[in-house]
């Protein structure tokens, strides 16, 4: 057994034809110059530096101690948030959502993205991502096996001519546009 190789379990394909991550490429720049002596500003991935409000923290405190919040949720969220989710969409944006078929509620948006990749997609299949793009719209794609296509952003017209050169041109035809406004790192608008 000494001269066994150590035991290893490869990662799977879906993870090794991603592309490097972005953030820790940035990290390592900033750690290395950081090493060197180099006093930098990290407007890396827009983390929060302020404490969270007293309020928010009390409000979380106290609904941690309430034993009614010590189980799971049901799978698409808690009914009441998904209803003022709709209720929202439907003040502010004039947009109708069935709360029960429509809105789902996730731990963050890297989840959500990704598991509604893995949902939709699958290899042959491919995704439009609009280029910049935050690192999650290239991922998610990719680690369901579909491939992504990256569409130059441009004001609305220019990236919606894009876009319509982009999909003219292939077959099949891309199963998923991955679109986020105020875009994200852009914080373009439409």
């Amino acid at each position: 057994m000494k001269n066994q190789p150590p035991f290893k379990i490869a990662p799977s394909s879906r993870i090794e034809r991603l592309p490097p991550y972005l953030f820790a490429r940035i990290n390592k720049m900033k750690y290395d110059k950081r090493v060197a002596g180099i006093d930098i500003i990290d407007l890396g991935m827009g983390n929060p530096t302020d404490p969270t409000p007293d309020v928010i923290v009390d409000k979380l405190a106290e609904a941690a101690k309430d034993p009614r919040n010590h189980r799971y949720s049901d799978s698409k969220g808690i009914a009441g948030l998904r209803k003022e989710v709709a209720k929202k969409y439907k003040s502010k944006y004039g947009v109708d959502l069935d709360p029960e078929e429509e809105v789902i509620v996730t731990i963050g948006s890297k989840e959500g993205i990704s598991h509604m990749c893995l949902a939709l997609l699958g290899p042959g299949d491919s995704a439009l991502v609009p280029d910049p793009a935050f690192p999650a719209h290239l991922y998610a794609p990719a680690m369901a096996g579909a491939s992504v296509i990256r569409v130059p952003l441009g004001n609305d017209d220019t990236f919606l001519a894009n876009m319509e050169r982009t999909i003219s041109g292939l077959y099949p035809t891309p199963k998923l546009v991955i679109l986020n406004y105020p875009h994200n790192p852009t914080s373009m608008t439409v």
